[in-house]
């Protein structure tokens, strides 16, 4: 009854991915053309790329808004944290971590510099008038208040968590691109550094989405697991030396961890009615 419920009430999936891709992407495409002038405008540019950013969360609590049975969910899938098994918990907090100091390891072999275990203290992007430490938290924050109060989810109640997943994250790695075009962002460094980096943040968006999900499905959609992960990943990738082709190696490193767990819970992945995992009734 609670899933039947659910999927009445997440009802809304074109309007939320519609306007969570044309109102970022017009004010992304504006950034990077002022960011491209002689004299840019520093304030007007941080402030129309936050307001992208934005987009998504404030589409997903807009549609939230509407319907009491799911703001009483978001409710619950904030502050429940009682039904979190411990190993999920670590999951979320080290994985990434553990991800990217593995992949400098590995790096060693190919005769990449031990120096990349250094931790910098500076970051190899900008964010205008924002201090980069802030926008790797609160851009993740911001960002899965969108995705996992409502756009995972609508997703979920028509598909499978390995289709949802998949689905997501070819759209996700697409409403990135504009970011590219604003000079001295961190998709726009990529594309400087060389196509195949920007390949590889493309293609790693999809074990990242695939383990993120499961992480958030295995806690009972508790939605400070994607934001904490989705943190981490952002802080570890950047703290250390890190030789771009080591993000390479950690993205391979990520899809054979995401293919073990799709390959070890089938069912979990390709059952379409097991993973809404509510406890309550919507109303």
């Amino acid at each position: 009854m609670a899933n039947k419920e659910l999927e009445i009430k997440y009802k809304h999936p074109i309007i939320f991915y519609v306007l969570s891709t044309i109102i970022p992407w017009t004010f992304w495409i504006v950034t990077g053309k002022l960011s491209r002038e002689t004299s840019p405008n520093i304030s007007l540019i941080s402030g129309l790329g936050f307001l992208g950013l934005l987009t998504p969360m404030i589409t997903a609590f807009w549609l939230i808004h509407k319907e009491t049975g799911l703001k009483k969910d978001l409710g619950r899938r904030i502050f429940n944290f009682k039904s979190i098994k411990p190993v999920y918990l670590i999951l979320t907090l080290f994985l990434m971590l553990a991800s990217i100091l593995l992949a400098q390891a590995v790096s060693l072999l190919f005769g990449y510099s031990a120096n990349q275990f250094t931790i910098t203290g500076h970051y190899t992007f900008s964010s205008g008038v924002f201090p980069v430490w802030f926008l790797l938290i609160i851009a993740p924050i911001i960002e899965e208040l969108g995705w996992h109060t409502y756009g995972t989810d609508v997703l979920r109640t028509k598909f499978n968590l390995f289709y949802t997943s998949i689905i997501f994250a070819l759209y996700w790695g697409i409403w990135h691109i504009p970011l590219s075009t604003i000079k001295n962002y961190y998709q726009s460094n990529l594309v400087e550094t060389g196509l195949i980096y920007s390949i590889n943040f493309l293609v790693s968006i999809f074990p990242f989405v695939i383990i993120m999900n499961w992480l958030y499905y295995k806690s009972n959609r508790n939605i400070i697991v994607p934001i904490i992960f989705h943190i981490t990943a952002g802080y570890f990738n950047e703290i250390f030396n890190t030789d771009p082709m080591s993000k390479v190696i950690q993205t391979v490193i990520l899809l054979i961890f995401a293919s073990w767990i799709i390959l070890r819970e089938k069912d979990f992945f390709f059952d379409k009615k097991i993973n809404l995992n509510m406890n309550e009734e919507l109303n």
